[in-house]
Parts: structure tokens; C-alpha cells; sequence
């Protein structure tokens, strides 16, 4: 059987939920308790130069920091180590291993900078560190590449080697075909270790699986209290501490890890909570970094359907999936909705014949619908006008049409429009219809974007090129009222409303208030209830 290590990187990796701020009670229990669980690795957290000195936080600019935050705690039987990510602590800030609380540091890198972070790591080495060489986004490399490395490490004769599972894309063939390799080819002396997130909800069974290996190599397997960590989690330490001791004869303390969950981690999962999701399965499905799923959720306009159809075109750019390019993805959304064109002439005509000469009442689907109900009532029955609703229905106001541009927004109320056979749809093109029925009218959404601007399918100015092509030239508006930050004030329907930040919501508003300013002088707008996109007051 190989020698076995655990190794708890829960102050580091866990981090990323509460940006590294423990507080200095929580980071000295949290080391105590794995100490005495009998860990045989603490990792205390981050090396960062950017980072000022915080003895709440286990981030610090050098090793210095780390003797001061635990300076005076109690002989430990545990190995404790830092970690590097490469580029962002020079060596200046490290002391001789002598001389710090650390006994390791681990360097984390891409694989395009295995040749330098591997001569920082003897750099480390040379200091007196145990130096340990973690494999960022393991998946990105192919078998040519990875010998490269082996090589590099097998001169550099770290500790270990490790497999990070950055975006948790492995599956056990995969898993299995990397660990091969390392354990073929690596000096024998060298540890390997694994590092998992659980996207696929694969942490734990591909560490189990690892550990399983018949191999004389050392294996050094990485995990969190509760999981704690970056994107969907990490393996639960309590768990491959309960499977080692069953299976491999260690004789971890199970109850000092549980005591530390309810004691020092409970409250940072209740206030953020991680672990599997559906965001991170998405993203690990299509094999892309979590930020460009956050660009598209934040969108506000994609089925997960589409989302998708999407992601899977950043194949076409190899390195790409994985190191995230904004504009990438922006262009990406953009063609995305321009698309699918359909020869909209015809229906053009049809909505011209039908609104030419007639009073036009758009209704949004803010808050003021609902206060100012018979305002707008009163309105109708003077005006007789033809009602428009943009992307959501009412069931308290008569509606003649549906504009629907946005996909999310119509698998809401599809169901419900279905029952409704006497609002018309007017659907864009990148709108795919969930029955077998066509849309009354269909018109391409190419013309109704706006390239140059942040929110390229803003409906409302959407909606408004619309109007100018079917020749009205005047209309009424009723629940535009802009946004304040808060799904249930945002939105009639607080199910289909959108958590926003206020610092998104004045970026909407101000938007809102240009297209208002621009379109104003092509078509005339009259407001009948309040609006933000009339007042340059922000969101107070």
C-alpha cells in the first residue's frame, strides 16, 4: 500500500469564498483542530505581494506575515505549507525556509509558464522549502506537453506533483490516463497528489479513486473542511479522513474536523454557500472557465438551452475555453443573436396595416404597473389604443400583443401565453417557439441591436426600432420604470424579476436614459407613469 498524506488547503482554497478574511480567531482554531485530527499538511493560505498585511486574512505579501498570524501556537505534529500562484510573489519576499513557520510551498501555474514557475520552484527549493508543483487546469494539457513537464520535474526533484482539477472537468477516464502517466514517469521518489473541485460532483469519488491505486508512490490527496472552496467546492476532507481511516488503516480525528465545520465554517457556508450547482456544472459541461458563464447568466436573456449552444463554439478556440477572453465571449453572444435571419418583410407590412393610424400604449414590466393601474385603465378607455406588452403579459390590463425578445423570458411564459389566444406574438428571431405553432409575426433581431452599446438587446430600444418601422410615430409608455437594484421592486412578477447590484442598475438606467434621449427625437414618447430613464438620479 503507498504511503498516504492528506492535505487540508481550507484557509487557502476556501478563501475564495470569503476573500481570504477568516478573522484571526477563526484561522488559529481552524489550525488547531487540524492539528489535532491529525492532518498531516496545513496549507495557511496565500503568498500574494499585492496583498497588504491582514492578520484576519489568510492571504499575506510574504512569509513574514505567516510568523506573525500564528507566532506563539503550540509544537505541531502537521507539515504546514503556503502557496504561490506564479507571477505574484517574487522571491525577495520569502524567507529561508529556516526562518518561517512554513516547512512547504506549493507553486501553482498555467502550463505555458512550466519552464519559469519550475526554476522559481528550485529557486524555493534552494531556500530550503519542500517544494511542491501544482499542475493548474491539468485538462488543458496534451500527453506532449505533460512530458515536458515530467521532465522539468523529474531535474527538479520536488516533493510532489500534483493534478489540479481546476475547473472539476475529470472524469475517471481522464483522471485515470493522467495519473498513469505522472506515476510512469516521475522519479519515484517524488509524491503525487490531486488536487479536485466538484463540478461534476466527481471530488470525492475521484479522490477515492486515486487512493485506490495499487502504486509504491507516495499519494498526497487535497481537501476542505465541508468542501469549503473556489467555483462548486472541493472534496470534504471529513469524508476522505472517514474513508482513509476505514479502508487504509489512518487514524484521523474525525471529530476534531466536525467540530471545526460547526465551530469555524457553518457561518461563512450560510452566509455564501458553494458546492454543486447548476452555474458550475454548465460551465465544467462545456469545458470553459465559470467566467464566461457569469457573462452570459448576466445577460439576463439566454435560455441554459442557448447558453450552451453558445459555449460550445469556444471549442473553435482551443487555449480560449479555458483562459478567459471577454471580448471572446461578447462576440460570441453577438453573432449568436444575429444569427438566425428570417425574411420579415411580409410582417412587417401586416403590423404597419394594422397600427397605421392608431394610438400605441408599450407596457414594461416595472412596479408602476401595478400603482398606477388606473391611470393606465383610464388611459385605455379614452384612447382605445393597441396594447403592447414587452416581455412579460398582465392579467390585470387588456393586451392586444406580446413583443418577445428575450429567450428567458419567454420559456417563463410560454405555458401562459399558450392559454392566452387572444394576445398576437411578435417574436425576434433568436426566439425559438415552444410549440409546434409558428409566432404571428416574426422579425430579425439584427437590425434591432445595438452593437456599440453595453447592453446590445436592450428591449426597450428594441422595441422602439420596431415602432419606427411600422411607421408609428408616436407612442404611450407604462411601466418603464427603470431599476433600483431589487428583484422585488424591479419587476411586477418578483418570479421573473432579476437580482441587479446598484452599481448595474445605474449602469441600466443610464442606458436607459440615452435611448430615451436619442430615440425621443425620432419618435415621440409620452410617459405615464414614473421613470428613471427621465431623471439623471441614479438609483436612490
Amino acid at each position: 500500500m503507498p504511503e498516504i498524506k492528506l492535505l487540508d488547503c481550507t484557509l487557502r482554497d476556501g478563501g475564495y469564498v470569503n476573500d481570504w478574511n477568516f478573522g484571526h480567531d477563526n484561522l488559529v482554531s481552524i489550525y488547531e483542530r487540524l492539528v489535532s485530527a491529525n492532518v498531516e499538511f496545513i496549507e495557511l493560505g496565500f503568498l500574494d505581494e499585492r496583498r497588504v498585511f491582514d492578520r484576519n486574512r489568510s492571504i499575506a505579501p510574504d512569509t513574514e506575515s505567516f510568523n506573525i498570524i500564528f507566532q506563539g501556537l503550540r509544537k505541531r505534529k502537521s507539515e504546514l505549507v503556503g502557496m504561490i500562484d506564479y507571477g505574484t510573489c517574487r522571491i525577495e519576499n520569502i524567507q529561508p525556509c529556516s526562518e518561517t513557520i512554513l516547512d512547504g510551498i506549493r507553486v501553482i501555474f498555467k502550463k505555458h509558464d512550466r519552464k519559469k514557475a519550475v526554476g522559481f520552484c528550485k529557486q524555493l527549493k534552494d531556500l530550503g522549502y519542500k517544494v511542491f508543483v501544482q499542475l493548474v487546469s491539468i485538462t488543458s494539457y496534451n500527453d506532449e506537453e505533460l512530458y515536458d513537464l515530467i521532465d522539468l520535474a523529474n531535474k527538479l526533484m520536488p516533493y510532489a506533483v500534483s493534478m489540479v482539477d481546476t475547473y472539476g472537468l475529470l472524469q475517471q477516464e481522464n483522471l485515470m490516463h493522467y495519473f498513469q502517466e505522472l506515476d510512469c514517469r516521475l522519479e519515484p521518489e517524488i509524491f503525487l497528489g490531486y488536487h479536485s473541485h466538484n463540478n461534476f460532483q466527481r471530488a470525492f469519488a475521484n479522490c477515492s479513486e486515486i487512493l485506490s491505486q495499487q502504486t509504491e508512490r507516495g499519494l498526497l490527496v487535497d481537501a476542505t473542511l465541508y468542501g469549503m472552496g473556489k467555483s462548486a467546492g472541493n472534496c470534504p476532507i471529513e469524508l476522505l479522513a472517514m474513508h482513509l481511516n476505514g479502508h487504509c488503516g489512518k487514524k484521523y480525528d474525525i471529530a476534531q474536523l466536525l467540530e471545526a465545520i460547526d465551530t469555524n465554517i457553518m457561518d461563512f457556508y450560510k452566509a455564501r454557500p458553494w458546492g454543486y450547482s447548476m452555474f458550475f456544472y454548465v460551465a465544467a459541461l462545456n469545458n470553459c472557465h465559470p467566467h464566461y458563464v457569469t457573462d452570459l447568466l448576466e445577460k439576463r436573456t439566454l435560455s441554459v438551452r442557448q447558453m450552451n449552444e453558445i459555449l460550445i463554439r469556444l471549442e473553435d478556440y482551443g487555449d480560449k475555453q479555458l483562459l478567459y477572453d471577454r471580448e471572446l465571449i461578447e462576440r460570441l453572444y453577438f453573432d449568436y443573436q444575429k444569427q438566425i435571419s428570417v425574411d420579415d418583410e411580409k410582417d412587417i407590412r401586416k403590423l404597419s396595416e394594422i397600427f397605421c393610424g392608431r394610438k400605441v400604449l408599450l407596457l414594461g414590466p416595472g412596479k408602476s404597473i401595478e400603482r398606477d393601474r388606473e391611470s393606465i385603465l383610464k388611459y385605455i378607455r379614452e384612447n382605445a389604443p393597441l396594447v403592447v406588452s414587452i416581455n412579460y403579459i398582465s392579467d390585470e390590463l387588456p393586451l392586444d400583443y406580446v413583443f418577445i425578445s428575450n429567450a428567458k423570458r419567454y420559456v417563463q411564459l410560454a405555458s401562459a401565453l399558450m392559454g392566452r389566444k387572444d394576445i398576437r406574438i411578435i417574436a425576434t428571431s433568436n426566439i425559438s417557439s415552444m410549440s409546434n405553432e409558428e409566432f404571428d409575426y416574426s422579425l430579425n433581431v439584427s437590425p434591432l441591436l445595438d452593437e456599440s452599446a453595453d447592453v446590445v438587446d436592450f428591449s426597450f430600444l428594441m422595441i422602439l426600432k420596431v415602432m419606427l418601422r411600422i411607421g408609428v410615430g408616436k407612442v404611450a409608455l407604462g411601466g418603464f420604470d427603470g431599476y433600483v437594484g431589487e428583484k422585488a421592486k424591479d419587476h411586477v412578477n418578483i418570479y421573473m424579476g432579476h437580482e441587479f447590484s446598484k452599481e448595474e442598475a445605474r449602469r441600466l438606467n443610464a442606458y436607459g436614459r440615452r435611448v430615451v434621449w436619442e430615440m425621443g427625437s425620432q419618435i415621440g414618447l409620452e410617459f405615464l407613469t414614473e421613470s428613471q430613464y427621465l431623471h439623471e438620479s441614479g438609483t436612490e
